[in-house]
């Protein structure tokens, strides 16, 4: 429900705050005094428009507006504020300022958000009933769920969502098959002739850089053989490191037993340049080894290289990605050879999941054509009391393409004129029909879809009377499921009310009071008499009120 509204400097208000009931909220006073700027202020706090009719207050440099929702725990809005990870213990608090000059900043629980986010999370929280809404029910993508929730036949429609999700994973399978089988067909031979040929030549990861390192070492072999042999005489030779080495360990070894213990430290350094000059010689001389081969073998390395070098230039790809590009074509080579069978197993796989989707769509559309037929019903037995006796209602259905939400698209229409055709409820009815329209089509989803709040402006707009005392019964009705909050004229509305504020305006000021008792009614006595107020309207007012006291409790909307 919508627990408070906020306003500050926007347009005549200077300041006011309200705290709704969890009913019926009326909101009542002069024409001009301000009743619609509160609701346009409510509309902004829900991401409505700046601008327009809620502008800043003359002499103001910022106005804002901020209303406090308390949603069930299991309401749609708050999977959004969780989408978006913005905490929320309980209440949501959507506030909106407006500078000036039309620039507007949104926060909702005092975080920062953008407008779009704003407006999506306003319209699942309240829903607007004017002659200017474009949301709710006024809007035909809403009307299929709305249908489905009437119907009771959600759980249904998940089902059907489901299964094409199925079918469409499916399909799509069968189509990247279909799609790789007609490529793999045009370029078989191609695909055939590229497995032989890499197959031929086996490519293995960094076999060109290896190559190209033994190349460079065999290009220089003579020199490289000549300089390591030098080296190797350096170390073996009769005047070489390892004599000089073994010279002097023999020359240590015949000193006495206190002489070679004080030089033991020398001697234990002399073995090992001893043993490491022995290992770097013998690493020397297998290096020579490898240089003496045959003239041949940096032909063949040649050979190999350049091949690799070049299969890697054919295929767009470095030599080491050669490995990679035989194992994709060889893929493709098998998919080629075995794809007609598993293109007839994607394929059965398919049918039998569209079959699965359309059994269970057509059992929705069922459900949806006799849910239709029931809230036609409903919508009809409603029209008549709000004096709209002569208009028809249908749900239309126009067929469409299979989707995850079935065979058809719904849409609400209304015909006010015998005869007339049936259209959309926005081009259709008139101003004061269209709020009527909205109330009978309402009441007769009930408890189907509620929003945390309901607003209706002058939906009594025309009418009077036992009319005007079916709307307020109706919307007496309605609230006992969804809150609701309205501007009316009429007294037999606002006698039904379970808190009723007066809007009047005190020279370039508007103020708003929260009436009780006394002060109730006497408001209610005014608009039954006019600007004298008779003791026959007070009787009258205290008469209204106690006929509409409501004669049920509510029902819970948690």
């Amino acid at each position: 429900m919508l627990a408070a509204l906020s306003v500050r400097d926007i347009v005549l208000i200077e300041a006011a705050r309200l705290e709704f009931a969890a009913g019926l909220n009326v909101l009542t006073g002069e024409t001009g005094a301000g009743k619609s700027i509160l609701l346009d202020a409510l509309g902004l706090a829900a991401g409505g428009r700046g601008g327009g009719r809620a502008s800043v207050r003359p002499g103001s440099s910022q106005g804002s507006a901020t209303a406090l929702f308390e949603p069930p725990k299991k309401h749609p809005s708050r999977g959004l504020l969780a989408d978006q990870s913005i905490p929320c213990d309980g209440e949501i608090v959507l506030r909106r300022t407006l500078s000036a000059d039309g620039r507007t900043r949104a926060y909702v629980n005092d975080e920062p958000v953008g407008v779009t986010f704003l407006k999506d999370l306003g319209a699942a929280l309240l829903e607007v009933h004017g002659q200017s809404d474009d949301r709710g029910l006024f809007d035909n993508a809403t009307h299929r769920a709305l249908l489905d929730a009437f119907g009771g036949h959600e759980a249904l429609a998940e089902e059907v969502a489901s299964l094409f999700a199925a079918y469409d994973t499916a399909r799509i399978a069968a189509d990247d098959l279909k799609r790789a089988q007609a490529a793999a067909a045009a370029d078989a031979d191609y695909i055939r002739q590229a497995v032989e040929e890499l197959s031929a030549l086996d490519p293995e990861p960094g076999e060109e850089e290896t190559l190209a390192s033994e190349r460079a070492l065999l290009m220089n072999a003579a020199r490289i053989a000549e300089d390591i042999s030098a080296a190797s005489d350096l170390l073996s030779g009769e005047r070489g490191a390892e004599s000089a080495l073994a010279g002097a360990l023999k020359r240590l070894s015949r000193m006495s037993e206190e002489a070679r213990q004080a030089a033991s430290a020398a001697e234990t350094v002399l073995e090992q340049a001893f043993a490491l000059a022995e290992e770097g010689r013998r690493e020397l001389d297998a290096l020579l080894s490898r240089l003496e081969v045959d003239a041949g073998a940096l032909e063949k390395k040649e050979e190999r290289l350049f091949a690799l070098r070049a299969a890697a230039r054919k295929y767009s790809v470095k030599p080491d990605g050669l490995p990679v590009v035989l194992a994709d074509f060889r893929d493709k080579l098998d998919a080629l050879d075995l794809s007609g069978g598993k293109l007839k197993e994607a394929e059965a796989a398919a049918l039998h999941a569209r079959a699965q989707f359309m059994a269970s769509a057509m059992r929705l559309s069922d459900a949806r054509h006799a849910a239709a037929r029931d809230l036609e019903k409903a919508v009809e037995s409603e029209l008549k009391p709000l004096k709209l006796g002569h208009a028809r209602f249908r749900v239309a259905f126009v067929e469409c393409d299979p989707t995850a939400q079935g065979l058809e698209r719904v849409a609400f229409e209304v015909a006010t004129v015998e005869g007339a055709p049936f259209g959309p409820l926005t081009k259709i009815a008139s101003g004061g029909e269209l709020a009527r329209f909205s109330l009978a089509i309402k009441v007769a989803l009930a408890e189907a879809a509620p929003p945390a709040a309901l607003v209706f402006d002058e939906v009594d707009r025309g009418v009077g009377g036992a009319v005007a005392d079916a709307v307020g019964l109706r919307l007496q009705k309605l609230s006992q499921t969804t809150q609701v909050l309205l501007v009316t004229h009429s007294p037999q509305v606002a006698a039904r009310a379970e808190r009723h504020f007066r809007i009047s305006r005190k020279g370039s000021k508007t103020t708003i009071e929260q009436l009780d008792g006394e002060e109730r009614l006497e408001e209610v006595a005014r608009m039954l008499s006019g600007a004298e107020v008779t003791a026959e309207a007070r009787a009258a007012a205290k008469r209204l009120i106690a006929e509409a006291a409501p004669k049920k409790p509510r029902k819970s909307r948690v």
